[in-house]
């Protein structure tokens, strides 16, 4: 056998065992709007079956991700397209003209669920950031995994409307709060970036802005080295279910994503604290949409299994035919 042959068969079966599924995303959406979740792979990982699609008022969507992926979620919001079919989104933006992203990020102000599988020690690390901003509410929860940090995180309160005046993005008619900086993108200022002087956990601190994020948030990040109650991990969670709104929000509208009018509302979900300062999530993930990511996940494994065994066979014939 040649070497283009034996190459072609290393390839091929490299190919085959590194496309099993090892995790898998359950983006549910509780919000009374439309979001559309973006996707970012982090450069030199496969990057995910979809980049960007969109996710109506009760749907859930499960996106299955191969070992060792990394990258970012969020989810874009009042999004329409124009006459001359450009998609474009009034927050988290990507900037595709789209509604995939394909390799693009968001354009802050947006919320960020972040994850890193397969990293240290064999964990999952994952966070919600709120460190370029917040447009909608976010719930991170892991499903099957185990680990004294394999534990919910995520932003479920509505900071839209308590926004700082300076930090606030208003809709398109100027009526409401859509959207709310961080005080980095508003002021430009190493001191909130954590840039030059600022640039080091000793230098760089919180700020009145980022603990208003914090306070609401306290799970979240707030400011670049918020890390030590901000970062998550878990060893052999199956799904993370990413919810959008826990709990039924009404600060803004958008009927069948293609309006961007704005309405506000008192029934915006909003966490409690307890004593130690932790988020105590009310209206979390119900317990048939836990099992039915689970189910998903085994049936995509299976599914993967199989399609391996059977790559694996057709090159193990075709090896023969060769020979």
């Amino acid at each position: 056998m040649d070497h283009l042959s034996i190459f072609s068969f290393l390839l091929a079966l490299h190919l085959s065992i590194s496309g099993v599924i090892s995790t898998t995303f359950t983006f549910v959406n509780k919000c009374d709007y439309t979001v559309w979740p973006g996707i970012l792979s982090n450069a030199g990982v496969p990057t995910l079956p979809t980049t960007g699609f969109v996710l109506q008022t009760g749907e859930t969507t499960t996106v299955a991700a191969p070992a060792s992926w990394g990258g970012r979620f969020w989810g874009r919001t009042l999004c329409s397209q124009d006459t001359d079919g450009k998609f474009s989104c009034v927050t988290g933006d990507c900037g595709s003209g789209k509604v995939e992203c394909s390799g693009n990020g968001a354009t802050p102000p947006a919320t960020l669920a972040e994850f890193t599988l397969d990293g240290s020690g064999g964990l999952d690390f994952f966070d919600v950031s709120l460190v370029d901003g917040y447009n909608v509410p976010m719930l991170v929860a892991p499903q099957g995994g185990s680990g004294d940090n394999c534990t919910t995180t995520g932003c479920i309160s509505d900071l839209n409307g308590a926004c700082p005046s300076e930090l606030r993005v208003m809709s398109v008619d100027g009526k409401d709060g859509v959207a709310c900086k961080s005080a980095c993108e508003a002021f430009n200022s190493p001191e909130y970036c954590c840039s030059g002087a600022y640039g080091t956990p000793d230098t760089c601190k919180p700020s009145t802005y980022s603990q208003l994020f914090k306070n609401a948030c306290p799970r979240a990040y707030s400011y670049a080295y918020d890390d030590k109650t901000s970062t998550f991990t878990c060893a052999n969670a199956v799904d993370y279910t990413i919810t959008f709104c826990s709990s039924p929000t009404t600060s803004q509208k958008s009927t069948q994503g293609q309006d961007t009018k704005q309405e506000s509302s008192s029934n915006s979900a909003s966490p409690q604290l307890n004593n130690d300062n932790t988020m105590v999530y009310e209206g979390g993930i119900d317990q048939s949409e836990i099992s039915k990511a689970m189910c998903t996940h085994v049936l995509l494994l299976q599914s993967q299994t199989i399609a391996c065994i059977i790559s694996i066979t057709m090159v193990l014939w075709r090896l023969c035919q060769l020979l």
